[in-house]
C-alpha cells in the first residue's frame, strides 16, 4: 500500500545548494552510468556491477512502496520485541535472506534463459520493445502511472509468514512481490543485464546483492535500534533517480541498432565537462526534486531538467565506453589471411558480439588503451562479429575452424592457420600484452 505523501511548503535553498547539486550530480553520474555499465561490465561479476546492485537495492528501500512499511514489517516478524539485539539482527537477516533467495532465483533463471537470448539482443524486433519497456518503467518512476498489485493479492501475500526465523524468511520470500511497484523497474534493468552474462551463479549472487541493499534499513532498525527519517517528498526524488537511470539504460540497449546513438561520444575533456554541466543544470532545474503534478510551470522545468540530466548521464556513459584509440579491424576472414601472408605477420582474430558484456569491456580497457597500441601493430587484426550468428551460416564454419565456443575469444595464428595462442575469457591489458608477446616469439 502506497502511503500518501504530505505536501510541504517550498523553502529557499540554503547557500550551499551549488555544492549539494554538484555532489548529487556526481552520485547520479556514477549510479546512472552504472545502469549502462551493467550492460557492458564484465560478465564474471565486476566490483562496479555489485556496487550498483547494492546501491540500487538500498535506493529501492527508500521508495514509497517499501520505506513506510519497514517498521511495520520489522514488528510483524518479531524483531522489534526481541529479547536481545543479536536475536533482532538475526531475525532481520532471515527476512533479508528470504528476499535474497527469491531475487537470486530470478537471477539464475534469467541467466539460464540468456543462453538462448543473447543473440536476439542484436535484433531490432527484440531491442526496440526492450528499450520501450525501460522507457515505460521510467515513466512510472516519474509519476505517469502507478504499478500496483491487486489489493486482495497484496493482502494475501502480507499474511505469509509471521513471527520467528521461519516466518521472517517466508515474509522475505514474498516481500519483493508486495513492493513490486518500486522494485520492478530497477530489478528489470539488472535482469536484462543478467541475460547477457549467461552465468547462473553470477546472476544469483548479483540479485542477492540487490536484496542485501534492500535489507540495509531492516538491519538498521532491528539490529541497531536506529530511528529512520520520516517519510516525505524525498522518496519521490529517489524514484526520479531510478527513472533517469532507466532511460539511460534504454538508450544504451538501442546503441547497437541506432547509428546516431552509437556515434555519440568523445574522449576529450571538453566533452566530459559538458556532460557534467548538463547534469548539474538538469538537477538545478528540477529533474529530481520537482514533480509533474506540482503545476504546469514546474512540470515544464522538470521535463527540461530531465532532458538535460539524461543527455548528460548518457554522454558520460558514452565517454566511458569510447576507446582512447580507434582500431581499424578487418571484417573478412579471407582478406585478413591474405594480408597476414603478404605482410608476413601473425593474425589476431577477435570474436565478439554486441550483446557480449566482457567483449565490450575489453574494447575499452584492453584494445583501446594507448599502451596496447604498439602491440597491436605487430598483427593483422580481424574481428568476427557474432551478434547475429543465427542469420549467417558462414559464422558457424569460422567458429569451428578456430575452435570457438564461448565469448570473448581471441586467437593468434600464423598466416597458414597454426594456432599460437588462445584467450577464452576476459583478461587485463597486461595479460593480453604478455600473451601476444609470447605468441609473437618475443
Amino acid at each position: 500500500m502506497v502511503h500518501p505523501i504530505p505536501r510541504l511548503r517550498s523553502r529557499r535553498p540554503p547557500a550551499r545548494w551549488p555544492f549539494v547539486l554538484a555532489s548529487l550530480a556526481t552520485f547520479l553520474l556514477t549510479f546512472s552510468a552504472a545502469a549502462g555499465d551493467f550492460a557492458e561490465a564484465a560478465a564474471r561479476g565486476t566490483a562496479q556491477a555489485f556496487l550498483f546492485a547494492l546501491t540500487a537495492g538500498f535506493l529501492t528501500s527508500l521508495t514509497p512502496c517499501v520505506y513506510p512499511m519497514i517498521p511495520i514489517t520489522v514488528s510483524i516478524f518479531g524483531a522489534r520485541g526481541a529479547a536481545s539485539r543479536a536475536r533482532a539482527f538475526l531475525l532481520a537477516t532471515a527476512y533479508v535472506a528470504g528476499i535474497a533467495v527469491m531475487f537470486g532465483t530470478l537471477g539464475t533463471t534469467f541467466a539460464l534463459l540468456g543462453k538462448a537470448f543473447g543473440t536476439f539482443l542484436a535484433n531490432p524486433w527484440v531491442v526496440v520493445p526492450l528499450a520501450l519497456f525501460f522507457f515505460a518503467m521510467a515513466a512510472s518512476m516519474f509519476g505517469a502511472f502507478d504499478l500496483t498489485l491487486p489489493a486482495p493479492l497484496q493482502e494475501r501475500l502480507s499474511r505469509v509468514g509471521g513471527r520467528g526465523f521461519v516466518g521472517a524468511f517466508l515474509m522475505g520470500l514474498v516481500g519483493g512481490l508486495i513492493a513490486a511497484p518500486c522494485t520492478g523497474p530497477p530489478l528489470a534493468g539488472i535482469l536484462a543485464h543478467v541475460t547477457t552474462t549467461r552465468d547462473a551463479a553470477y546472476g544469483f549472487l548479483l540479485l542477492a546483492t540487490y536484496a542485501a541493499g534492500i535489507g540495509v534499513p531492516f538491519w538498521a532498525i532491528a539490529g541497531f535500534s536506529m530511528q529512520l527519517p520520516k517519510s516525505g517528498p524525498w522518496m519521490n526524488a529517489v524514484k526520479s533517480v531510478f527513472g533517469i537511470a532507466l532511460v539511460v539504460a534504454g538508450l544504451y540497449y538501442l546503441r547497437p541498432i541506432a547509428p546516431a546513438l552509437a556515434r555519440l561520444g568523445g574522449r576529450g575533456y571538453v566533452f566530459l565537462i559538458g556532460t557534467i554541466v548538463a547534469v548539474i543544470a538538469g538537477l538545478a532545474l528540477g529533474a529530481v526534486h520537482l514533480s509533474f503534478s506540482a503545476g504546469a510551470g514546474k512540470a515544464v522545468r522538470k521535463a527540461v531538467g530531465l532532458g538535460l540530466a539524461v543527455a548528460g548521464v548518457f554522454g558520460f556513459l558514452t565517454y566511458l565506453l569510447t576507446p582512447a584509440i580507434p582500431i581499424e579491424w578487418l571484417r573478412s576472414e579471407p582478406a585478413a589471411v591474405a594480408a597476414a601472408r603478404a605482410q608476413n605477420k601473425p593474425l589476431l582474430v577477435d570474436f565478439m558480439a554486441t550483446w557480449c558484456a566482457p567483449c565490450l569491456e575489453m574494447d575499452v580497457k584492453v584494445f583501446g588503451r594507448a599502451d596496447v597500441g604498439p602491440t597491436l601493430t605487430e598483427f593483422v587484426l580481424l574481428r568476427i562479429d557474432l551478434s547475429r550468428e543465427n542469420d549467417d551460416d558462414s559464422l558457424a564454419a569460422i567458429k569451428a575452424k578456430y575452435h570457438v565456443d564461448t565469448l570473448p575469444a581471441i586467437r593468434i595464428t600464423t598466416p597458414d592457420g597454426r594456432v599460437l595462442a588462445e584467450i577464452n575469457h576476459e583478461v587485463s591489458w597486461q595479460e593480453f600484452v604478455a600473451t601476444a608477446a609470447t605468441a609473437h616469439g618475443r
